[in-house]
Parts: C-alpha cells; structure tokens; sequence
C-alpha cells in the first residue's frame, strides 16, 4: 500500500477520537465551568485548539485555521484569553479528554499499546511550517495512556491539517474558495459550511470566482476541472501527511488501527458526532 493511502485510512481512524473534545458533554462542562458559553460551541472550540499556541490574537488564528471567516474568528479571538489563559485551558483540556474516554471505555489501560505506537508516530513527524502540530507536539506528553494517545492523535489530525492548508495555497483557493469547491465535489451539503462563519455575499463571490476559473458551473457544481483540482488537493494532502506513517510503518500502523477500534467504535456508538462535518470522511474518495 502506498503511504499516502496509509495516511488517509489512518485519518479516518484518528480524527473522529480527536473530534470528541469538541462534541462530548464532558468537554463542554469542562469548558462552563471555566467560564465559557457552550451555545454556540465556538468558544470552546477556538479555546481548546489553538491552546496550545499560546494566547495568540485574531491575526495569527485567522492564520492558522484559513478556512474560518477572520470576521468569524474575531468574534471570540483574543476575548477567550480573558475568560481563561491558555495554561488554564490546556490543563481543562485534558481533564475534558479524560472523562471522555473513560465515559467511552471503562479500560483506559488497554489502551497503552495504542498510545505508544501512536507517540511514536507524531514524534516522527516533521513539524516545519506545521504551527499547530508544533505547538501540540511540544507540549509535554502526558502520563495516562489514554491522554498520551489521544494528545498523538491531535499532533498527527493537525500535521494533516496544517499540510491541507498547504496543499490548497498551492492550488490557488483561499478560505472562502477552499470550502465552496469542496461543497462542489459532494463533500457536504453548502449549509455544512455556514459554520465557517463566510457571509452568502462572500460565498457567492467565491463561487463568482471559481466559475471563471472553469471550476464551477452556474450551479456552483463541480466542473471536470474543478474535480480533478480538488483530486490534486487530496493527494497532495495525503502525500504532506504520509511521513509518521512511513516512519511508523504499515505493520505497527494496521496494529494500531486494530488497538484504536473498540474506542473509535464507542465514539460513534456514542452518537456525539455530528452526521454531516465539514471535512467530507466518507465522502471523498481519491483516484491513486
């Protein structure tokens, strides 16, 4: 199997047992009890995932999550510092992840042989020009089994995600372009996408410029071209992620999907998940 399939299978994997810090009612008590609003979610959010930067102002997350409206994100970044400082939430972070998957499985030490193969993934990971896969891989590991693999797990979803962000620069979308032409291919419903906090003049003037680039028809829906853009962007994502797997390596990657199943089975057996997301899992499947 090449990496880069390895990378994406891997995703499916992780991402859904990373996603349960902003979805589990653990977390959003966690995140009441430090005196955030949990309706709508986004303070929290924005809280827990960019943490681990520091109190980093609206600039720099604008920045680091490019697909989020700037207008969106200046809602609620820096006000977030001033209700708790990022070591305050960090700490409340991992509280949140503990009683979350200790709601989900009652054998947190069955997961050590997961964890550590995990470790040994994100450790391996190359970092540059990956901010957020950074600032979580230098925070220290913690000592539990289930926080270590599921920290792992945060510094391998962003690697991919900060390696995404590339890949769509390179392609020549921005924010805005990034999500309507992913709502072209079929990755979601348009309305998925409003929680990125784009105005419909925005979107509309996105789409405006896509459909002069051939991208899309006058129903906003994909051309061939702008399928096979969004094919190159999928694959060239795969191929920035594909380094902590090649280290780890098939063998000890399939054994640790085995380990991961009982505790990703409980995430979606759980319902906490949202039915449509905006990153098109199970949707978007990409030609090799």
């Amino acid at each position: 199997m090449a990496f880069e399939q390895l990378a994406r299978q891997m995703w499916h994997q992780i991402e859904p047992v990373h996603a349960t810090l902003y979805y589990s009612k653990e977390a959003y008590e966690e995140a009441a009890a430090l005196g955030y609003a949990v309706e709508p979610r986004w303070p929290s959010y924005f809280a827990w995932r960019t943490a681990p930067l520091g109190a980093a102002g609206r600039g720099l997350v604008a920045a680091a999550y490019y697909s989020f409206s700037p207008k969106m994100i200046a809602e609620y970044v820096p006000a977030i510092w001033a209700t708790a400082a990022p070591d305050q939430v960090l700490e409340a972070r991992l509280r949140a992840v503990d009683r979350t998957v200790r709601a989900l499985t009652g054998d947190v030490a069955a997961l050590a042989e997961a964890a550590e193969l995990a470790v040994r993934a994100a450790e391996s990971a190359d970092v540059a020009h990956r901010p957020l896969a950074a600032a979580n891989l230098a925070l220290p590991w913690p000592d539990e089994p289930h926080l270590r693999l599921w920290q792992a797990y945060t510094v391998l979803r962003e690697h991919r995600g900060d390696g995404h962000l590339t890949a769509l620069q390179a392609a020549g979308l921005d924010g805005c372009e990034a999500l309507v032409s992913f709502a072209a291919v079929g990755a979601a419903p348009a309305a998925t996408f409003d929680s990125r906090g784009w105005s419909e003049q925005e979107w509309a003037a996105a789409r405006e410029r896509l459909a002069a680039r051939g991208l899309v028809d006058a129903d906003g829906v994909a051309t061939d071209e702008g399928r096979a853009l969004r094919n190159r962007v999928e694959r060239h994502t795969d191929q920035l992620a594909a380094g902590p797997w090649r280290a780890l390596g098939e063998e000890r990657a399939a054994l640790l999907a085995e380990l991961n199943l009982p505790l990703l089975g409980a995430v979606f057996e759980s319902g906490m998940l949202p039915s449509q997301t905006t990153l098109g899992i199970g949707k978007i499947a990409v030609a090799y």
